[in-house]
């Protein structure tokens, strides 16, 4: 039995490497969590959100034509929406917005000043 791509499923987390993580599916075929896929925020380590017999729900991304599969945790969870269709969130923060527009001025300010002194020298 083959798995079928876009398929949500149960899994068993078998062995974990530095690039990812082995799931074993319900119907004996294993497949890789690539560590890409983990989780939506930056995973800079496999063992930080996975251990070795930890029940997983992922979804088949993709099955190679050497019958590797490959699977996704974060595309499994429910909420899960491609980086570009995710609505942006309006700042609710207007302290940080205020202190933000403050150091963006300064900023080209300075960089003004340093660009000035650029050419004076070359003149």
């Amino acid at each position: 039995m083959s798995a079928e791509i876009g398929a949500i499923v149960p899994g068993t987390v078998i062995r974990i490497a530095p690039y990812g993580a082995f799931i074993k599916l319900e119907s004996g075929e294993t497949g890789l969590v690539h560590i890409s896929e983990i989780d939506r925020n930056y995973v800079r380590s496999v063992e930080e959100h996975l251990r070795i017999d930890d029940t997983v729900t992922v979804k088949v991304v993709g099955v190679k034509e050497d019958g590797k599969i490959d699977l996704s945790i974060k595309q499994a969870a429910s909420d899960w929406q491609p980086e570009a269709s995710r609505p942006r969130r309006a700042a609710k923060d207007p302290e940080f917005e205020q202190k933000l527009k403050r150091f963006m001025r300064s900023s080209e300010e300075r960089l003004v000043d340093v660009k000035r002194q650029r050419e004076g020298r070359r003149g």
